[in-house]
């Protein structure tokens, strides 16, 4: 890597942090009741804005909610955002979600997601791992036309259902697919 491209590359990633922390993501309370009324405003939320999805949450095993995630990049990106596990409408963990990325992007975004854990086993893995990565075994479910979002838009045999809403920003779509989860202790 010769020195121009070595200073390229810095310069990307440091705007890439001051844009970043440019965009509060909202979750800078540090207590576990600060989490845990954005993740019940979160649910409260996606079940009117998308009453379909009850039927997902019930035939769930657990639902990780990530109530605001912000996303920045130009060239180099990354995202954080915090949340908690919830497994028979109870918080049992909480979770902090970062993403790199690298590549044609510039901007900011912010949204929200829920993975859907549809077996005992994707929650125990995702649970009992050191830090769990979103890979392709998530299946994204997205709302039709209509505006209607439920467990018959993805495949019951996938083990992750990721659902991602709430989106603001200038960069064009989101995912969860290589963000990195970390139980964390608010």
């Amino acid at each position: 890597m010769n020195m121009t491209t070595r200073r390229g590359f810095l310069a990307g990633a440091a705007t890439s942090t001051l844009l970043l922390a440019g965009c509060n993501n909202g979750v800078s309370g540090r207590g576990p009741q600060t989490i845990e009324a954005r993740v019940r405003s979160t649910l409260d939320f996606l079940y009117r804005t998308y009453p379909g999805v009850r039927d997902l949450a019930s035939k769930s095993s657990g639902q990780l909610v990530m109530p605001l995630v912000t996303e920045a990049g130009l060239g180099i990106g990354g995202s954080y955002g915090r949340g908690a596990l919830m497994v028979q409408d109870t918080v049992v963990d909480y979770y902090s979600s970062t993403q790199a990325s690298i590549g044609l992007q510039i901007g900011a975004q912010q949204y929200a997601h829920v993975l859907f854990f549809m077996t005992d086993r994707s929650l125990y893995q995702f649970r009992n791992s050191p830090g769990w990565a979103a890979g392709a075994d998530i299946e994204y479910a997205v709302n039709d036309r209509g505006g209607n979002l439920s467990a018959e838009t993805t495949t019951s045999l996938s083990p992750v259902i990721a659902v991602i809403f709430g989106q603001a920003g200038l960069i064009a779509g989101a995912t969860v697919r290589g963000a990195k989860y970390s139980r964390i202790i608010p």
